[in-house]
């Protein structure tokens, strides 16, 4: 079922064992490579670094897919248990698969631990971890590190410099990707006086998603 919504595109409805997903399709005319990717738990697909991706990526060969989890889709204010979005996840990875692309698995936030928890599961070719949170503010000793190094594929993390779910210098080593957004919160937004603008932050996302999709595949 196509439904369109308000983000600029068509989505189509998924049914998942959560409930329906809705995928929103930006496609690349020679794609090459296929990133789907979702929301955290405090907003949807509407985040302005997810409407930039989609408006970028797909002239550089990406396509990309726009993930709202079923939960969104059903009008609910609160996300579910992580092992919900996981089956949610799982739900729409067939739709996403299909075309036969590698698929890049991504998110935001909640959903950037989705991704990692179900890259080797699902057969992921790459994670792309927008503002992951690396531990509950103020409380490093709840560390989900394990989730990001268990992701086990090329993963690319991008990371408010002031983000209290976790700051870059406080990721451990690993076998991902790191970029730095200066002086960004977990929603990669800037305060007025930093020396950044929310038209160069998107562009720090973007050129960096850009380039780390250039050297997979």
């Amino acid at each position: 079922m196509n439904v369109t919504n308000n983000t600029g595109g068509t989505g189509r409805l998924v049914e998942t064992d959560a409930g329906d997903a809705r995928l929103t399709w930006h496609h690349a005319d020679e794609p090459r490579l296929l990133l789907a990717v979702s929301h955290g738990a405090g907003g949807g697909i509407e985040a302005r670094d997810l409407q930039a991706l989609a408006a970028v990526l797909p002239g550089h060969g990406v396509t990309v897919v726009l993930v709202e989890q079923p939960w969104r889709v059903a009008g609910k204010k609160v996300a579910p248990a992580p092992k919900t979005l996981d089956v949610g996840w799982r739900g729409i990875w067939p739709s996403v698969a299909g075309p036969g692309l590698p698929v890049i698995s991504g998110g935001r936030s909640a959903g950037a631990r989705v991704a990692c928890r179900t890259a080797v599961e699902l057969g992921a070719a790459a994670v792309l971890a927008l503002s992951f949170p690396l531990h509950p503010p103020g409380r490093p000793e709840k560390s989900r590190a394990g989730e990001l190094l268990g992701a086990r594929v090329p993963t690319l993390v991008v990371q408010g410099g002031n983000d209290p779910f976790g700051k870059p210098a406080e990721f451990p080593e690993g076998a991902y990707e790191l970029v730095e957004v200066p002086s960004g919160d977990h929603g990669l937004a800037v305060p007025k006086r930093a020396q950044i603008t929310p038209e160069q932050v998107l562009g720090i996302v973007t050129d960096a998603v850009v380039t780390w999709a250039g050297t997979l595949g």
